[in-house]
């Protein structure tokens, strides 16, 4: 069986109190690219909201300097269209809450960390 995280000791919790669910496998995702948004000591970005990808936050990512569109084969990361999950940042996405383009989310699949950013009340709103 392949671990799904380098320390089993985590908590695999997600927003809702439930089990972590994945967030993708295709494209791979989170910041372990074990498909699920897992967070741990190296994670400095907090990889743990699972967004369903839409043109205008890829578009805003990309202008803060994160381009999550174009491809990067040495990464074997093919890029991210409309549609596609990812395992996002959680500070990338309340930046997009505050200009109105935060993307939806897969709330089994975000980490419970997320809600010492933002409460549930807010996330409800954007789920899938």
């Amino acid at each position: 069986m392949t671990e799904l995280h380098p320390n089993p000791e985590v908590n695999l919790r997600n927003v809702l109190g439930t089990e972590l669910a994945s967030c993708c496998f295709d494209p791979i995702t989170g910041y372990y690219r074990n498909g699920f948004c897992h967070t741990g000591m190296n994670d400095t970005g907090q990889h743990t909201v699972c967004a369903k990808m839409t043109s205008e936050f890829l578009s805003f990512s990309a202008e803060r300097g994160n381009d999550l569109i174009t491809p990067m084969p040495e990464y074997s990361f093919k890029g991210l269209q409309p549609g596609d999950y990812w395992c996002i940042c959680a500070m990338r996405w309340v930046e997009a809450l505050h200009d109105g383009v935060a993307p939806p989310l897969k709330l089994e699949a975000c980490h419970e960390s997320l809600l010492t950013l933002v409460d549930i009340d807010t996330l409800m709103k954007y789920a899938l």
